[in-house]
């Protein structure tokens, strides 16, 4: 047999109307949800990009992280900026696949490749 539920009558609960739930403006783990800004921190960048902030260094002193914006001593991402720096990156990928491609002839097995690349 299974439970059913007490109507609010029944529990003396009632709804309270024009209050929020305790649990609007939360993510599912938790956090508070808060209106989208215009640009990105440094963390914040990462985060939405899935990678870390060590390796997001890593990548502006090779040169291939995303500009960088400066408001006194803060440092911001635009999304303009974080959306060419996804399409640079893109680009570089299919370069790399492409050049790898056409370098390698149909003939060659996948031994022979290994060799090569080591």
């Amino acid at each position: 047999m299974g439970f059913a539920m007490a109507h609010a009558e029944a529990t003396e609960r009632k709804a309270r109307e024009g209050v929020a739930s305790s649990r609007r403006g939360l993510t599912r783990a938790g956090e508070v949800r808060a209106a989208p800004t215009a640009v990105y921190s440094r963390p914040s960048f990462c985060k939405a990009h899935g990678i870390s902030e060590s390796f997001y260094h890593q990548l502006q002193n090779e040169g291939l992280g995303p500009d960088e914006m400066r408001v006194g001593s803060r440092v911001f991402i635009t999304h303009e900026a974080a959306a060419r720096w996804r399409a640079a990156r893109e680009a570089a990928t299919a370069a790399e696949i492409r050049d790898s491609v056409i370098d390698t002839p149909s003939s060659v097995s996948k031994a022979e490749l290994k060799v090569r690349r080591t």
